[in-house]
């Protein structure tokens, strides 16, 4: 099955290219963004060594209709979107911080609570709770935003304001703009059997100075869903939830023997494994959205990206 892992585009215009662990972006002389979403797979900050099928059109789709779902309550970066693995859109200074909104106690949460942390990003947890048990008010718990190859760190509001990271205007905006995306999201979520849990939001500065929300929101890179559906009785009896989100992935790389520490060595990805990834990402692109996922034409994905960019950017 082809996939895109790696790109190597010359567009008019170009001035620079920066690869991120999934998003490789293109920076144009008319300060506009060319962001090309691979395959590629990230788990523990690291990429694996194998592409998965449809992901990056999964990843971009499921992006753009968030973005538009939500452009009433915060603007964007996103102005088009020329190909299924393609946005196109202004560029923008971002801030240096991740925005994770929490509604439950899981994944990394649950690992530092498990650990007897009762202290997470400057945010006291309380004693007594069960793991996948929602917060009483979703926590906001930031995280620095790592170079390629390094790992993103827990950062409290008190520390990303004493070290001038972000003011405490912007802070602030930025914490509103979490907290009400979080609620939409969780909205949209409940109209299609799910409960959004957690996810990470990224905003910029435009040129101009105005906040816009920029990068992926509410996929399963950025997010972690749970069936609605029986999530009481499971949390009841203490049964690990349904979930549609990446943590999959992460579990399956936890049993083979891997976290991202150094000296451990990531397991082979069968093809068989690589393709259930993939039917993975099209369900909850499907369960998210309620549409059927509609695959690209993948025969040559590379010429056809840069054809249909080329063509939008000659409409301009």
């Amino acid at each position: 099955m082809n996939t895109i892992t790696t790109t190597n585009f010359n567009f008019p215009g170009q001035k620079s290219v920066y690869k991120g662990k999934v998003r490789e972006v293109y920076t144009l002389e008319n300060d506009k963004l060319v962001m090309i979403v691979t395959d590629r797979l990230s788990a523990f900050d690291v990429v694996m060594p194998k592409g998965i099928p449809y992901k990056g059109q999964i990843l971009n789709q499921l992006a753009t209709k968030m973005m538009k779902a939500t452009e009433d309550i915060v603007p964007n970066w996103l102005e088009a979107t020329p190909d299924p693995n393609v946005a196109v859109g202004e560029k923008c200074e971002p801030f240096k911080v991740e925005m994770v909104i929490r509604g439950y106690l899981v994944g990394h949460a649950a690992r530092e609570y498990a650990n007897g942390k009762r202290e997470l990003c400057g945010v006291k947890l309380p004693e007594g709770m069960k793991e996948n048990e929602a917060f009483k008010v979703p926590i906001i718990t930031p995280t620095t935003k790592a170079e390629s190859g390094e790992h993103d760190m827990d950062i409290s509001r008190e520390e990303i304001l004493q070290k001038g990271i972000v003011s405490e205007e912007d802070y602030n905006t930025l914490e509103s703009y979490t907290r009400q995306l979080f609620l939409r999201g969780s909205e949209m979520a409940k109209n299609n059997g799910l409960i959004l849990v957690d996810t990470k939001y990224e905003f910029g500065k435009t040129k101009d100075g105005e906040i816009v929300l920029i990068d992926e929101i509410h996929t399963p890179d950025s997010s972690r869903y749970f069936y609605a559906e029986g999530y009481l009785e499971r949390l009841a009896n203490g049964e690990p939830q349904k979930q549609l989100s990446k943590e999959f992935v992460r579990q399956w790389l936890i049993e083979n023997g891997f976290q991202g520490k150094e000296g451990q060595q990531i397991p082979e990805m069968s093809d068989e494994y690589i393709n259930s990834v993939s039917e993975r990402y099209i369900e909850l692109y499907e369960q998210i959205t309620g549409e059927t996922f509609i695959k690209a034409d993948v025969s040559d994905i590379e010429n056809r990206i840069e054809k249909n960019v080329n063509q939008y950017l000659d409409s301009l």
